[in-house]
């Protein structure tokens, strides 16, 4: 396994995340040692969703006023329906997507994550995959859609479903080992 210590990932979400696109990354980064924040728009806790209802609540680490990716080595953005759709409108939110793509970070993201990706205008000409639902939005922002368990497209690391996770979990701790790539650009 890579060691990730001295590593340091944010996880982007808020209130409507997919419970285990949030605890299951969290834990695998932890495993290999990276430091886990979970960043999102108001101190305090968010609340999961879960099984079609709202889920456990998880305290916030840092806020979006008091973050920057130059904190940070990776990003992780997980799902649910929720979420992302209420991080796509927050302009910070987005505004600190695009950076980790300008500095060459690794970024991943699940099932409706790329939502985020999309409003940050971040997939043009990029191998991806996503809930299925969100196809044609992937497409519309110019990515090259694929229905694969993982895709990896030179530090950007996109699965579909939580069915995913062991394989998205393995190519995420992966590609955040590897650093910066050259070719993750915005």
């Amino acid at each position: 396994m890579e060691n990730l210590n001295k590593k340091t990932v944010a996880i982007l979400a808020t209130n409507g995340f997919e419970e285990s696109e949030l605890t299951e990354p969290k834990a695998a980064l932890e495993k290999a040692g990276a430091e886990v924040h979970i960043v999102s728009e108001k101190s305090g806790t968010i609340k999961s969703w879960t099984d079609g209802n709202w889920g456990s609540g998880f305290n916030v680490d840092k806020t979006l006023d008091e973050v920057n990716q130059k904190d940070y080595n990776a990003l992780m953005l997980p799902g649910g329906v929720i979420n992302p759709d209420t991080l796509r409108r927050n302009p910070k939110a987005v505004n600190f997507i695009k950076s980790f793509f300008e500095n060459q970070k690794p970024v991943g993201a699940i099932c409706h994550g790329p939502w985020l990706l999309a409003e940050a205008d971040v997939l043009k000409d990029r191998k991806i995959t996503s809930y299925s639902s969100i196809k044609t939005d992937m497409i519309n922002a110019g990515a090259n859609w694929v229905d694969e368990e993982v895709v990896v497209d030179e530090g950007l690391v996109t699965s579909r479903t939580p069915k995913d996770l062991p394989a998205f979990n393995a190519k995420l701790v992966e590609e955040v080992y590897e650093g910066k790539h050259e070719e993750q650009t915005a």
